[in-house]
């Protein structure tokens, strides 16, 4: 490991480098596997963050409180320490920068780290590819301002006439904030995301229920399945 960015009180970037790796997909992940002194070994998934081409990558990761793998490696490992990984790893929930259609990210709490690498490709995707000129929006429920994940980058990012970002707020909202915190609905999903006849890319990530919530409603409002990739955490989760 060669770098280490606090992202929240529960969270951090690990940037890894890999010998061998010739560049990643944005939305891949890697399989990261601990073994401990009696031989015990735990493999959890992890989504790719960056998009930089070369031999690094970075890795956001967030504790869960009855977690194996991820208490370690929000707290205990540092720069110099070595890791197992294999990857990265997914083929179909990807954005390609030979793409010029539209694209729609929506995110839910750490979800927005496989969409953060999207964001990140587009940013520095070749000037000549379809996909560099691809208009993008992100559309992120987190629970409070200090749940933000890359709040600097995405509001610079923001700047771009083609990127659009919309934080929701479920239970804390900054001051000033014109929306008061409260679950993202369907209605004000549909008002936050590319029309259907746009038919935009999209590309869903999140716990399960949240996931599952926010595609049923995107279909119910006239987007095609076939358009909608989805991401799920393992566990059960909560409703938008």
């Amino acid at each position: 490991m060669i770098g280490v960015t606090p992202e929240t009180r529960t969270a951090r970037t690990l940037r890894l480098r890999l010998p061998g790796l010739t560049g990643h997909r944005a939305g891949q992940h890697v399989d990261v596997r601990l073994t401990a002194p009696d031989g015990y070994t735990a493999v959890r998934s992890y989504s790719v963050a960056s998009a930089s081409p070369g031999d690094e990558l970075d890795l956001t990761v967030e504790e869960l409180a009855d977690g194996e793998v991820s208490p370690y490696l929000v707290h205990q490992v540092a720069v110099g320490d070595q890791l197992e990984v294999r990857g990265p790893v997914g083929g179909w929930f990807v954005w390609d920068p030979a793409d010029s259609s539209p694209v729609q990210l929506i995110a839910g709490g750490s979800g927005v780290v496989p969409l953060m690498a999207m964001l990140r490709a587009h940013a520095v995707a070749d000037p000549a590819s379809p996909g560099a000129a691809a208009p993008f929006r992100l559309l992120y429920s987190v629970r409070g301002p200090d749940a933000v994940y890359y709040g600097s980058e995405l509001d610079a990012l923001a700047r771009s006439p083609l990127v659009d970002v919309t934080v929701l707020y479920t239970r804390a909202a900054p001051a000033g904030n014109d929306r008061p915190p409260r679950r993202l609905d369907a209605a004000t999903l549909m008002q936050s995301v590319w029309p259907a006849a746009d038919n935009p890319a999209v590309f869903v990530c999140g716990a399960t229920a949240f996931v599952e919530t926010v595609a049923d409603w995107l279909v119910l409002g006239g987007h095609s399945p076939a358009r909608i990739k989805t991401e799920r955490y393992g566990d059960t989760g909560t409703r938008p």
